[in-house]
């Protein structure tokens, strides 16, 4: 039955990742940022000064 626990688990995980990916697009510093870092850092990756 070991089986059962390690399938459960599995689903835990991929629902855990699913949903940390979900919220993570509906951040908006994250979702309206092309680069993928907060809205304040993308000016410091890019060089630009303030």
């Amino acid at each position: 039955m070991w089986y059962f626990s390690w399938v459960l688990g599995l689903g835990l995980a991929c629902t855990f990742a699913i949903l940390n990916a979900m919220w993570l697009e509906l951040d908006p510093k994250y979702a309206a940022s092309p680069s993928g870092l907060p809205a304040d850092d993308d000016e410091a990756a890019s060089g630009a000064e303030k």
